[in-house]
């Protein structure tokens, strides 16, 4: 299952076997992005797919040189925990 990005829909998303998405939506502003909201559907849970979506976030950040905002819960309390090589892009 591929990470795919809706730029238009500000959103990284993976379309799943059964129709549905697993998402995770952000806000822009300037060379800031606002990681506010990671869902996947209780179906598709405990199978990697939410580090996958912010993985792909995180990364789309770094090649365009953008800070992030954790205001996802998933994000800042689960995600960023096991992956500090992303910290710097944290904005403080």
């Amino acid at each position: 299952m591929d990470v795919q990005h809706d730029e238009a829909g500000r959103r990284f998303f993976i379309a799943l076997p059964d129709g549905s998405e697993a998402q995770l939506l952000y806000k822009g502003e300037g060379k800031t992005l606002s990681f506010f909201r990671t869902y996947v559907p209780e179906s598709s849970r405990e199978k990697g797919l939410a580090d996958k979506l912010v993985t792909a976030g995180f990364r789309y950040a770094q090649a365009h040189n953008l800070k992030i905002i954790p205001a996802c819960s998933y994000v800042a309390l689960t995600y960023l925990p096991r992956h500090s090589e992303f910290q710097p892009l944290v904005k403080e």
